[in-house]
């Protein structure tokens, strides 16, 4: 709970907090190290100080014998050191100013000036403050232990910190106020981009396949343009997915008009027939065969009609249920086959087969005899008698070809993208009367697409060819 009022901040104003906390801890981190520094430093040079005033303490003991002058401010006195107890040598205590009431921390020190080297201590000496001690041994048991204060140290070290703190605060204040504004400029891509899905979300996509809108910009840098590209990619891909829905709603629509606008004409036709031969059976029964015999013709007709759409709608969900089942067999006896049932059927077409020997393929090959078959009866369908028919199977490259061909009157051009789509009819040939539903060049594209295939058509006046190419 305690994070909720920070989570609903805005992201530049998130970040521009962050930066700060960041900052605040170098800023400590950074005046630490002055701070421990200077100090470290001012006591160095107090050192110093403190050795040069007892070199020159030292020369005046061995001139005088006692101590005689003092840095203002200072104590100095010298020890006898004898068993490891130091004791105050009276005659060498400088008057002015007197040692502290409790002296005992510059006793220890001179007590731990054993050798020949300085000991240094800093300690806090009673009812005076913080101070440096030296221990200066002058040899024949005397030591020489000089105090000088640390009230400048420490004063100077926090006058230092204050200035840091008051230095850091304010950089502080301007770099989150600055650091937000910048902030905001940089992500003023981001913001247009939420403004682009609202405007998105706005958009009815019920009956469009397009968005209107596009994330638009040139700044930001690197990754916000790589940002905006991919927001700019899934627009487009979301277009492709709306056009391809639209356009299969389409067809859909279409295919459901049409379907049942072709169902409608038998049926029509066999409840008109039904109505003749029932007035037929009680009035005129020379004519009950004829009408049954329409009756029967219409009723095959809506039974092809009903095969055809009953195919395509299986091979449309071939992901749950494919009606493709391959096998291996020979592609040139089946196009022969299909050939020979064509020339017993049409002998008004005269027709050239061009197959090798053998061409072994893996395919269904009722499937693909359906394929040949419509390709060729579509030929004769739509073509004058005497028009020449081709039929061709060969190998090109990865694939088995099969080409069929006619020298009719061909497919205007405008035509030929649509040839494939389902109840299409070009007006001149393909019409009910010629006993075309517009269903045959849709199954056969389906088939072939199938067995991972492709179909194309070539056309123009005296030539129409259907190319087939299956993967060997």
């Amino acid at each position: 709970m305690r994070f909720t009022g920070y989570r609903r901040l805005a992201l530049g104003t998130r970040l521009a907090l962050g930066l700060g906390v960041l900052a605040l801890v170098v800023f400590a981190v950074v005046g630490t190290v002055m701070a421990g520094r200077m100090e470290a430093y001012l006591a160095a040079k107090l050192d110093e100080q403190v050795g040069r005033s007892q070199q020159d303490l030292e020369k005046e003991i061995h001139r005088t014998g006692k101590l005689t002058k003092n840095v203002y401010g200072w104590f100095a006195a010298v020890y006898r050191v004898e068993g490891g107890r130091a004791t105050l040598e009276p005659s060498s205590v400088q008057p002015d100013p007197e040692l502290p009431a409790d002296p005992s921390e510059l006793a220890e020190v001179a007590a731990a000036t054993t050798g020949s080297e300085p000991v240094f201590r800093t300690e806090y000496l009673k009812g005076h403050g913080t101070y440096r001690l030296r221990g200066c041994p002058l040899g024949n048991g005397q030591v020489l232990v000089s105090a000088a204060p640390m009230n400048d140290i420490t004063t100077t070290v926090r006058q230092l910190v204050l200035v840091e703190v008051a230095t850091f605060l304010l950089a502080l204040v301007a770099l989150v106020v600055a650091g937000r504004a910048v902030l905001r400029r940089g992500l003023q891509p981001l913001s247009d981009m939420a403004k682009t899905a609202r405007a998105i979300t706005s958009h009815d996509l019920t009956d469009s396949a397009r968005l209107p809108v596009r994330a638009a910009g040139g700044n930001g840098g690197v990754e916000v343009e790589e940002l905006r590209t991919a927001f700019n990619t899934m627009l487009e891909h979301i277009d492709t997915s709306l056009a391809a829905r639209t356009a299969a709603e389409q067809r859909l629509r279409r295919f459901v008009a049409d379907a049942s606008h072709e169902l409608r004409t038998p049926l029509t036709s066999i409840r008109g027939y039904a109505d003749l031969f029932r007035y037929a059976a009680a009035n005129a029964p020379e004519e009950r065969e004829a009408h049954l015999e329409k009756l029967r013709s219409e009723a095959a007709r809506m039974s092809v009609l009903l095969d055809d759409l009953l195919l395509l709608a299986r091979l449309d969900s071939a992901e749950a249920e494919t009606p493709v089942r391959p096998e291996d067999d020979d592609l040139a006896r089946l196009v022969r086959d299909s050939a020979d049932a064509f020339g017993a059927a049409r002998p008004d077409h005269p027709l050239t087969v061009t197959a090798p020997g053998s061409l072994p393929l893996r395919f269904d090959p009722m499937r693909l005899r359906q394929v040949v078959d419509n390709l060729l009866t579509n030929a004769a369908t739509h073509t004058p008698a005497g028009t020449a028919v081709s039929v061709s199977v060969g190998v090109e490259g990865r694939f088995a070809v099969i080409r069929v061909t006619d020298s009719g009157p061909g497919i205007p051009a405008e035509d030929q993208p649509r040839i494939f789509d389902r109840f299409y009819r070009v007006d001149d040939s393909r019409t009910r009367g010629s006993g075309g539903s517009g269903l045959g060049l849709a199954v056969v594209h389906s088939l072939v697409a199938a067995h991972g295939g492709t179909i194309t058509v070539d056309s123009h006046p005296g030539s129409t060819t259907f190319t087939i190419r299956i993967p060997r």
